[in-house]
């Protein structure tokens, strides 16, 4: 069965990570302009995703549905950021 989450496309690269969505503009954040990592929870689910990871810069960002194939590589190059705690990790 398809999900919401599949529709999206993360490229990672060395640069940037950029979130492809045939019905949203593309989302591009450069990972020398992050400031912020924030988790979203909303209860959209089953037709949206439920959680978001964002990630926030001055001039660039992005959000990225949890599910989505690009997600945990992501996640994991954020996660090794200093002073990233997932326990401490702002949600909205």
């Amino acid at each position: 069965m398809k999900q919401p989450e599949d529709d999206f496309i993360i490229t990672v690269t060395a640069e940037f990570v950029k979130v492809e969505h045939p019905e949203r503009e593309t989302e591009t954040l450069f990972w020398n302009d992050l400031e912020a990592i924030l988790l979203i929870n909303t209860d959209s689910g089953p037709w949206l995703p439920d959680i978001w990871l964002t990630l926030a810069g001055n001039d660039s960002g992005c959000i990225i549905p949890h599910g989505t194939k690009g997600f945990e590589q992501v996640y994991d190059i954020v996660s090794k950021y200093k002073g990233f705690d997932l326990k401490t990790l702002p949600a909205l």
